[in-house]
């Protein structure tokens, strides 16, 4: 009596087809999902800085005095150099000098943004944006305070960007835009 074996395998070329087809897919889905972790990075970043305009508004108001967002990379201080995204903090600036000075309560701390991330400001916000007590914004001589605070990854193409725009209220609101490239 006489066995036959049955192959229940794949032979070489339809596991080459298979491979292939994996390779076609990868190579099409991995841009799509770089788009969207770069989606989700902004979202996060804008969003961040985006609470902490509101909270340093509401703060403002419900203190009735001077709330003051800054930049900052030890959470203490502010500083003028760099860009937003080493980090920040909401303080109550009890002297109106838009710079926080030992026993300034500070509201609110934001560390650093992922390193792929650029927030920057135009110049009327490069360095702060302070809120009076009636929720507008001001510079600490008075005058009105607006502009636009731009968040986009590092790259060197055209690309989605986030912005967030201050009116000369006080009132924040982001916008969508496609930037050259980043850093702007």
């Amino acid at each position: 009596m006489e066995k036959r074996f049955a192959s229940a395998g794949f032979t070489l070329i339809e596991l080459m087809v298979v491979v292939a087809l994996a390779a076609i897919l990868t190579s099409l889905a991995v841009p799509a999902f770089r788009g969207l972790v770069n989606s989700m990075r902004l979202t996060v970043a804008v969003n961040s800085l985006f609470t902490s305009l509101l909270l340093a508004r509401s703060e403002a108001i419900k203190r009735n005095g001077r709330a003051v967002v800054c930049k900052s990379v030890t959470g203490e201080t502010c500083v003028t150099s760099g860009s937003w995204d080493q980090g920040w903090i909401v303080f109550h600036d009890a002297n109106n000098n838009t710079r926080r000075d030992p026993g300034e309560a500070i509201v609110s701390h934001q560390q650093a943004m992922d390193p792929s991330i650029l927030l920057t400001g135009n110049s009327p916000l490069v360095s702060y944006v302070s809120y009076t007590p009636m929720g507008q914004t001001a510079y600490a001589s008075g005058a009105f305070q607006a502009g636009t605070l731009t968040v986009c990854v590092l790259s060197s193409v055209s690309q989605e960007a986030r912005q967030i725009v201050i009116s000369s209220a006080g009132r924040p609101r982001t916008i969508r835009t496609i930037l050259a490239n980043c850093p702007v």
